[in-house]
């Protein structure tokens, strides 16, 4: 015979909808006799513990005679250094994702917002490993070098300028940009005012880098079909008048 099955069976207090239970609390209450527990304490019960030390007699006239023996003993050697903990490794800043606004593409004309050369109107050429943007002017028309900028101080604008055939050195990266220290020398006898402090001065390289990068985008920009007013754009400074609100201006 096939075994009988089970009735599925719904509990006394079950809801009759909306939230709503058949018994209240305090029907409930006195259906379970939950009044015969309250205030009632259960004491715990002790576990009895293993003793840490154990009698053992000892014979001999001159002897004592017990002595006490640990149950677990002692470690007999101890390291002279603590162990090295091993940490979990820091997520570094260079090894974080970089993410670029879908505006910005190379040859997209920005407004920089922030540094000595802010209110110019730049083109774009690349993102940088460091997640910051390599800009320049060209620097024969606003004089603009090549310069990394964050794009949180930038605005990126509707114009755009073909770069298709402009091949930028494989060298121009943040290391690039890095200045060098130079160490301070010891103090002499005689020489607190005669040494001055040294300015920075760009190097050729950079002049040679600038000049051959100026010279692609400057060709890029004569093929623009409105290429006199493109020119005539990047020459201009970025400026607001009264009554001018940026969220409300195109770009």
């Amino acid at each position: 015979m096939a075994p009988a099955e089970k009735k599925k069976t719904r509990p006394r207090n079950y809801d009759l909808g909306n939230g709503i239970v058949r018994f209240s609390r305090t029907r409930v209450y006195h259906k379970k006799a939950l009044y015969k527990f309250v205030g009632k304490k259960v004491e715990p019960k002790k576990t009895p513990s293993k003793p840490k030390v154990v009698e053992k007699p000892i014979g001999g006239e001159k002897n004592g005679s017990k002595r006490y023996v640990l149950v677990q003993k002692r470690t007999a050697v101890y390291p002279t250094q603590d162990r090295i903990k091993k940490r979990p490794s820091k997520k570094l800043f260079k090894n974080h994702k970089r993410t670029l606004r879908p505006s910005l593409t190379p040859g997209t004309v920005v407004i920089l917002l922030a540094g000595s050369q802010k209110g110019k109107r730049t083109v774009f050429l690349k993102q940088l490993s460091s997640g910051l943007l390599l800009v320049t002017g060209p620097f024969g028309i606003n004089s603009c070098p090549l310069r990394r900028i964050s794009q949180r101080y930038v605005i990126a604008t509707k114009t755009q300028v073909d770069l298709s055939e402009v091949k930028l050195p494989e060298k121009i990266d943040d290391d690039y940009f890095k200045r060098q220290k130079v160490k301070r020398a010891k103090k002499e006898e005689g020489d607190i005012f005669q040494k001055k402090k040294e300015t920075y001065k760009v190097n050729e390289t950079r002049k040679t880098d600038q000049k051959e990068v100026d010279k692609q985008i400057l060709a890029a920009i004569r093929k623009h079909p409105d290429r006199k007013l493109l020119l005539a754009y990047l020459s201009s400074m970025f400026g607001l008048r009264s009554s001018q609100y940026p969220h409300r201006l195109q770009f």
